[in-house]
């Protein structure tokens, strides 16, 4: 089971120039990393230090360690964190189920209190997506997803009893705080001021009576605290269903761990593929370092090939400046995108190409 205890904030005494971390991983990962990092140089030129850590599947393979504490202790001291992707190949049978998820990502969030996990997805001109061609005509789709990150049925609570009898018995708890809850939804509203204006709830409050009624009360009673802000609600199941027939209806939608999960990554599949998707895990209080990846894995089929898409690592570095209250420099990496999609949808080109154009542009 994951330890989810959370390690003391990092002094900023003796400070001077920040550092960020960098986790490039495996298959595709270092590749898409070292095209964010030309980029976001480019932006920023040298005002962070970069420091890189060899972490998921081939340290795993080489050393037989996930993330050593000594290791985190040093991503702890630093301003934020870039991770590519972590995973071996598929169907690897030396790679134990789990491994990488709970001793590396998950490891990461708790330990840093990553309790935000942040997904944008926006249809750009251009870009094909299995969406009807009525549903795209109605307007531009582009929404965030905000999603519990340290809570719900990952907390990593439960287990197997009387393992590999028929009298087996295995439970996973979700566990919901009103600390925890509170503070997500919050962080939703507070975004949607930003945006425009509107926050969906996404529950099963019917069925999950326990855990959606802290979900319900604590969003109604938040809701009262912003009044310009319109507020929805739907199951889980009709959430599903809307991203594909109305996605234009959300603005921010906010939601447990697991339920966020599955949403984003449907919610990327509809706007053109994770290969454009980016994320952050943020720490809203900055007590720790966040970090900021593609949603998409380490691919390793066609690692080496230098035709992954680094466009989601990308615009994840847009996320990262936006988060070090550098909206701006955001802002010109995403245009910069903008336009590279505008002129290149998803024309196949190599990963280095991708990521000289975007970083002369910015």
């Amino acid at each position: 089971m994951t330890d989810n205890t959370l390690i003391a904030p990092a002094s900023s005494q003796g400070n001077h120039r920040e550092t960020i971390s960098v986790i490039p991983g495996d298959g595709i990962g270092p590749e898409v990393v070292a095209e964010g990092l030309k980029v976001l140089k480019a932006v920023v030129g040298d005002d962070y230090d970069f420091e890189f850590h060899k972490l998921g599947a081939d340290r795993w393979k080489a050393t037989g360690e996930v993330l050593p504490d000594s290791e985190l202790e040093e991503l702890r001291q630093t301003r934020a964190i870039i991770l590519g992707a972590v995973g071996a190949a598929p169907g690897d049978k030396t790679m134990p189920s789990g491994i990488l998820e709970r001793g590396l990502l998950l490891k990461i969030r708790f330990a840093f209190d990553q309790y935000i996990n942040l997904r944008p997805s926006k249809l750009y001109p251009g870009v094909h997506t299995p969406l009807a061609d009525w549903v795209v005509e109605r307007g531009p789709v582009d929404f965030v997803v905000v999603r519990e990150g340290t809570e719900g049925l990952y907390a990593g609570n439960g287990g197997r009893f009387r393992k590999g009898t028929h009298h087996e018995v295995a439970t996973e708890v979700s566990l919901n705080t009103a600390y925890g809850v509170e503070r997500v939804v919050r962080d939703a509203f507070e975004r949607a001021q930003r945006r425009r204006n509107k926050v969906t709830l996404v529950h099963k409050h019917n069925v999950l009576v326990n855990a959606g009624g802290l979900w319900n009360e604590t969003f109604n009673r938040i809701a009262a605290e912003f009044p310009n802000v319109e507020t929805d609600y739907l199951h889980i199941d009709a959430a599903t269903i809307m991203l594909v027939q109305d996605p234009q209806r959300f603005d921010v939608i906010v939601t447990d761990n697991l339920f966020g999960d599955i949403l984003t990554d449907e919610a990327g599949a509809v706007t053109g593929g994770i290969g454009l998707s980016a994320s952050a895990n943020i720490n809203g209080t900055g007590e720790f370092p966040s970090m900021f990846e593609p949603v998409h894995g380490s691919a390793p089929d066609i690692a080496g090939k230098h035709i992954a898409d680094p466009r989601a690592t990308i615009l994840s570095m847009a996320m990262l400046l936006d988060h070090l209250g550098r909206p701006e420099d955001a802002k010109r990496i995403e245009k910069a995108v903008d336009d590279d999609i505008a002129k290149h949808g998803m024309e196949q080109r190599h990963t280095e190409q991708v990521g000289d154009a975007i970083a002369s542009a910015v």
